[in-house]
C-alpha cells in the first residue's frame, strides 16, 4: 500500500545514523533503537543504515536470491522487478511484472511480495493481475511467462495478493487485502466481500485460512515452519498475529500476537504491519510504525530501526542474517546486523 508523507527532511544529531554524507550514505535516514537487551544482540546500536536505490515510485516485497547473490524487490506502480547485485546501483530485472494486459487500469497494478518456493523458483503476488504465479525462467535468465498458481476462491477474484512466504512442504501462503483494487473496498470490480489469508497447497488447491483479519498484509512463518505470522495494516486496529500450524500446514489455534495501536498512535510516521520477515532465531523484523519493528517470538517489542519520514513496506535478509534490506517508499536501504 503506497503511504503518501509530507514532511521537511531534518538533520538530527544521532549516533546510529548521524549527519553521515560518506558515499552511499545519506544524511539524517534514521537511527538504531534498543528496548530489550537481547535486541543489542542482532543489531548495533550505532549501525549506519544506508541508501542502494533511489527514485522508486513505491519500493516493495524485497526478495534475496542465495545462488545469484542479488536482491529481488518491486516497484508496485513501475510494474517492474528491480534487482541489486551489491555494487552500482539497481537494475531492472523483470517487466511487465503484475500487470499483463493492455487495457489501461488504474490502481497498484506491478508485482508486490516476492519469494521463491522450495525449489528455488520466483514466486510473484500480481497486485494488476489479482493473482499468484511463478516465473517460467532461470533466474537468471527472467522473462514475463507465468504460471497462475491461484487467481480465484471459489470461482470469485482475489482482491489483489500482497504478499507470501512458501514451506518446505510445497505450500504457499499469501494475503489478499484490497490495496491493489483502483477504488479499495469499494471497487466495482471487486468480487471476494472479505479480505483473506490463503494457503495453496502443494497439490494446487486454494484453501481459505483466515477472513476475519482487516487489511491482512505481512506474512511469513517461523523457521521450524510451525507458525504462521501474519500483520494487519488496519488503520484502526494495526496488529501482528500468530498461528500455530498442524503437520499439513493448516491452522490449529492463533490470535493477536501484539496490538500495534499503541505504537502507530506514539509514532511519527504512522502505518499498520506491512510486510516482514523472521530470522534464523525466530525474531520479527516488521515494516510498521515509525520503521522496522523487531519483535520475539512472543511479540515483545525488543528494538526500532527508525526511518525518519517515509513508511517502510518490508524488507529482507541475505543468507547469512547479517545484512537487512528495506524498502522504504522510494529508496531501498540496507543496515548490517550482527552474525549469530
Amino acid at each position: 500500500m503506497k503511504i503518501v508523507l509530507f514532511a521537511t527532511s531534518l538533520c538530527y544529531f544521532v549516533a546510529a545514523a548521524g549527519c553521515n554524507t560518506a558515499p552511499g550514505h545519506d544524511t539524517a535516514l534514521g537511527r538504531i533503537e534498543i528496548y530489550d537487551p537481547s535486541a543489542a544482540g542482532l543489531i548495533d546500536s550505532n549501525a549506519v543504515i544506508e541508501v542502494i536505490g533511489r527514485n522508486y515510485q513505491w519500493s516493495e516485497g524485497p526478495v534475496w536470491l542465495p545462488s545469484q547473490q542479488t536482491l529481488l524487490f518491486s516497484d508496485v506502480i513501475a510494474n517492474t522487478v528491480f534487482q541489486y547485485r551489491g555494487k552500482d546501483t539497481p537494475v531492472a530485472y523483470l517487466t511487465p511484472s503484475g500487470y499483463t494486459d493492455t487495457a489501461r487500469r488504474d490502481g497498484e497494478n506491478g508485482s508486490n511480495g516476492l519469494t521463491l518456493d522450495k525449489d528455488g523458483r520466483l514466486l510473484l503476488c500480481q497486485s494488476g493481475n489479482r493473482q499468484v504465479v511463478r516465473m517460467n525462467a532461470p533466474l537468471d535468465s527472467p522473462r514475463p511467462s507465468f504460471t497462475v498458481l491461484a487467481a480465484n476462491y471459489q470461482g470469485r477474484k482475489f482482491n489483489s495478493p500482497n504478499d507470501l512466504v512458501a514451506d518446505k512442504k510445497g505450500n504457499i501462503y499469501f494475503t489478499d487485502p484490497i490495496y491493489g483494487l483502483p477504488k479499495h473496498e469499494n471497487d466495482p470490480t471487486r468480487e471476494l466481500r472479505f479480505e483473506g489469508v490463503f494457503k495453496i497447497t502443494g497439490e494446487g488447491k486454494t484453501v481459505l485460512l483466515i477472513d476475519s483479519i482487516q487489511r491482512p498484509n505481512g506474512i511469513a512463518l517461523s523457521p521450524d515452519e510451525k507458525v504462521l505470522y501474519v500483520g494487519s495494516s488496519d488503520d484502526t486496529h494495526p496488529r501482528w498475529y500468530a498461528y500455530h500450524l498442524d503437520t499439513a500446514g493448516n491452522i490449529l489455534d492463533g490470535g493477536i500476537l501484539l496490538d500495534g495501536t499503541e505504537l502507530k498512535a506514539k509514532a511519527t510516521v504512522k502505518q499498520g504491519a506491512d510486510g516482514f520477515k523472521v530470522d534464523r532465531h525466530g525474531n520479527i523484523f516488521s515494516s510498521g510504525p515509525d520503521g522496522v519493528n523487531i519483535l520475539s517470538p512472543a511479540g515483545k517489542l525488543l528494538g526500532l530501526i527508525k526511518v525518519y519520514h517515509r513508511p517502510t513496506s518490508n524488507c529482507a535478509f541475505n543468507e547469512t542474517n547479517d545484512v537487512l534490506y528495506i524498502t522504504a517508499d522510494d529508496m531501498v536501504l540496507k543496515v548490517r546486523l550482527h552474525k549469530i
